[in-house]
């Protein structure tokens, strides 16, 4: 008997969202391929157990992804059946949810991207001529649970999503030795329904703040990434001091060397201010532009990092080249375009001239394996040169970059 009414092709659309999603095996080292062979009795057995109330959440599995500044950031990797589990709940809150999230909160939500979160923070870096980046430490590992329970029973009545929510936050986290911790606070990063109740739990407490008190102070947000928008720096100081305090209401700290109050103005200030700041992968910064009509004007205007312009070099040097002299150059060309590609098409949104290092960092690297592909173009830097141009005149759009 079911005391639960979940439909059996909800969580069939779930699995497949899942599929798609692609990812890892979890603690029970279940991978996507060997739970699809047993899809059938897998998803009954999930469907039967959460519309009974008697599904339990295993832990998640702990596993450390590196970061560009050499730290670690810890993942939590649920098992295929508990992202499914996930999927479910996330399908059944998001479209009851969203509708009432902020017009300025862009972090995994329907129809919303990055992109849309630095245009709108170039929009305001020209209205306003002092900004606060504000970073928010730890955040998804400091989520108070009882609040965050607090704020899931004010957004919706349902009773399983309330239930599965809570087992969820609660699973705990098995630690690569096997040891099983309980989680106490936060939610984990990886988890399909922590992008959802971070983005719940900021709104209660941070959009909707700001909307009510601090309205004429626009801002963008991605998940934990904020940044405010003042027309003063005096407002800017008194700001961040509020939002300091707010934070602390709710056991949130911010990051004090990576929290900082940034001159947005296109005139000359002191250089002990700080006059950039990083946002989603872009460096806001004084920038030549150019109007319509050709003339040049100053502006604060983003392009790519040099932080991001690191990473994709350091994945630059991962391809290793010269070891795929086995490949074709068309051949090459379709391992290396999606990334290429993907480089381009996010980046090159802003400023994209910005990128030239990278297009030439990406030609110097196929020089290379022109000269190990074909050893009699080693003798002379020119003629490798010249078989890439003559490949580029007969097949000009054979690299994402050409």
């Amino acid at each position: 008997m079911h005391s639960y009414s979940i439909s059996k092709h909800l969580v069939y659309a779930a699995w497949l969202k899942v599929k798609a999603n692609g990812g890892a095996a979890g603690a029970d080292n279940v991978s996507l391929e060997m739970f699809e062979n047993n899809l059938k009795n897998e998803l009954y057995k999930l469907w039967n157990r959460m519309g009974s109330g008697s599904y339990m959440a295993p832990p998640v599995k702990r596993v450390e992804i590196a970061k560009p500044d050499g730290k670690t950031r810890p993942l939590g990797i649920p098992t295929v059946a508990d992202r499914v589990a996930q999927m479910v709940v996330k399908m059944t809150l998001e479209p009851e949810w969203d509708c009432k999230f902020h017009s300025s909160s862009f972090g995994y939500r329907p129809r919303r991207s990055a992109h849309q979160a630095v245009a709108a923070a170039k929009r305001n870096c020209w209205k306003y001529t002092w900004a606060i980046d504000l970073d928010i430490k730890g955040f998804f590992d400091n989520l108070n649970h009882d609040q965050l329970q607090e704020f899931v029973a004010q957004a919706t009545e349902n009773p399983w999503c309330k239930l599965y929510i809570k087992r969820w936050i609660t699973a705990g986290v098995q630690m690569p030795n096997g040891e099983i911790q309980t989680a106490v606070k936060g939610t984990p990063q990886g988890g399909v329904i922590s992008p959802l109740l971070a983005n719940l739990y900021l709104h209660k407490v941070f959009d909707s703040w700001m909307q009510k008190y601090f309205p004429q102070n626009p801002f963008e947000r991605y998940a934990d990434d904020v940044i405010i928008h003042c027309q003063t720096q005096q407002e800017a100081e008194q700001l961040l001091s509020a939002v300091s305090q707010r934070m602390q209401r709710f056991n949130l700290t911010l990051h004090p060397e990576k929290t900082k109050i940034v001159y947005c103005g296109r005139s000359k200030i002191a250089r002990t201010i700080p006059q950039s700041f990083d946002y989603l992968g872009f460096t806001f910064r004084r920038r030549t532009a150019r109007r319509k009509d050709g003339n040049l004007f100053p502006n604060f205007a983003p392009a790519i990092s040099n932080k991001a312009k690191q990473a994709i070099v350091k994945t630059m040097r991962e391809w290793n080249v010269r070891q795929l002299t086995l490949l074709s150059i068309v051949t090459l060309s379709k391992k290396l375009n999606p990334q290429i590609r993907g480089w381009l098409n996010y980046y090159g949104k802003f400023y994209s001239s910005a990128l030239h290092d990278i297009r030439e960092a990406i030609e110097f690297r196929l020089y290379k394996w022109t000269k190990c592909k074909y050893p009699k173009k080693r003798s002379s830097r020119t003629q490798a040169f010249s078989w890439l141009k003559q490949i580029k005149q007969w097949r000009p759009n054979l690299f994402a970059h050409w």
